[in-house]
């Protein structure tokens, strides 16, 4: 069966009649074959999603959002299609920060380092930080997600030709393929936007919407900015009690590259991926750990359990439907509310066992 991306769609200069005809015979050949797809459940809820919506009595505005919101998410899965098995890093910052600035010079050899170390980079297209970040990565290793405005936002040169642009309509679905598509968030300083970015990514952090993954803001050498961000959080926040102590564990700061690198690394040197089943958080792990090590866990992190101990874990049957996966494993009833004690938690097993150098190449997924 096709996938419904590949589906035909309309014919340039046919008329309505003929165009709908079309329509009719794509959407009866998707609805015969849709039981014998892997994915049957998914795509049936979202055509039965926009069945509802067209009984519904939705205006021509409401239509245009749809449209181009699943257009947007078209154009990104396309793209990213092919490259969902690299880790990929998002960097965030200034579009009007120039090339002379430390903060330009300090976004590309960040993005050149990592791009060395086997990841890719992903920005936002445009120039400034965004400029940077494609440059040290090279278009090779580089994605760009463009923003349609009426200024600032026009492609950079580094990335403007290659088939790893994407040009979105909406900021929202843009974001989505951001975090969605990123192992890794760097920010660099920036204006609203760039704080955009830093609030909501630390917000669906917080949640348990976004990550496990490591956030790292980068200033220039001796540079306050993050800093001072950061004592807006703790006297305004932080002292208020809208935030908690642990919230200042999910973002690292520094303005060394080695530092940057090393932090995302890291992350990824035990530690592979998480995902819930049922109501268990199962972590995934490159390697194996000791038995004390495990204990150790249990010791210090018994506080974000809601019952029972963390264990060692065989992949459960729920995960080996669609997919064989031989890595170790730990289970555990994570209490999903205290995610910068999750996120010390995994800091910590990072640490426990000798790596071989190939494990510290954390650029496969």
């Amino acid at each position: 069966m096709p996938s419904p991306q590949h589906l035909p769609g309309p014919v340039p200069n046919s008329t309505p009649e003929q165009s709908f005809e079309r329509l009719s015979q794509d959407i009866s050949h998707l609805v015969e074959e849709l039981p014998s797809h892997e994915h049957w459940k998914w795509i049936s809820r979202s055509l039965s999603t926009l069945v509802k919506l067209a009984k519904h009595d939705t205006d021509r505005l409401d239509w245009k959002i749809v449209s181009h919101s699943l257009k947007d998410i078209e154009r990104g899965l396309d793209v990213f299609e092919n490259y969902r098995h690299v880790r990929k890093i998002a960097i965030f910052g200034s579009a009007r920060t120039p090339s002379d600035r430390p903060e330009y010079e300090l976004a590309r050899e960040f993005a050149r380092r990592l791009a060395e170390y086997g990841f890719m980079i992903i920005t936002g297209a445009g120039g400034g930080i965004m400029a940077a970040g494609n440059e040290g990565a090279g278009t090779e290793r580089s994605f760009g997600l463009n923003i349609q405005l009426p200024f600032e936002q026009t492609s950079n040169p580094y990335i403007s030709d290659d088939p790893k642009l994407v040009n979105f309509k909406y900021f929202f679905t843009r974001k989505l393929f951001f975090l969605k598509e990123s192992d890794a968030i760097a920010l660099f300083p920036g204006g609203f936007g760039t704080m955009d970015e830093a609030f909501e990514t630390i917000t669906l952090m917080q949640t348990g919407k976004y990550g496990p993954a490591p956030l790292v803001l980068i200033d220039r050498p001796g540079g306050d900015y993050w800093y001072g961000w950061q004592d807006y959080l703790k006297t305004c926040l932080l002292d208020n009690g809208t935030i908690s102590e642990e919230d200042l564990s999910l973002y690292s700061i520094t303005d060394n590259v080695d530092s940057a690198c090393q932090i995302i690394r890291e992350f990824y040197r035990t530690y592979h991926s998480s995902r819930y089943v049922g109501d268990r958080l199962i972590i995934r792990l490159k390697s194996p750990i000791s038995d004390a090590a495990v204990e150790q866990l249990n010791e210090d992190y018994q506080d974000i359990l809601t019952r029972g101990q963390i264990e060692r874990s065989d992949p459960l049957p729920e995960e080996l439907r669609h997919e064989s996966d031989p890595l170790p494993r730990l289970a555990l009833y994570f209490n999903q509310k205290n995610f910068g004690r999750l996120y010390q938690m995994i800091r910590c097993l990072n640490r426990f066992e000798p790596h071989t150098e190939e494990q510290t190449h954390p650029e496969s997924k």
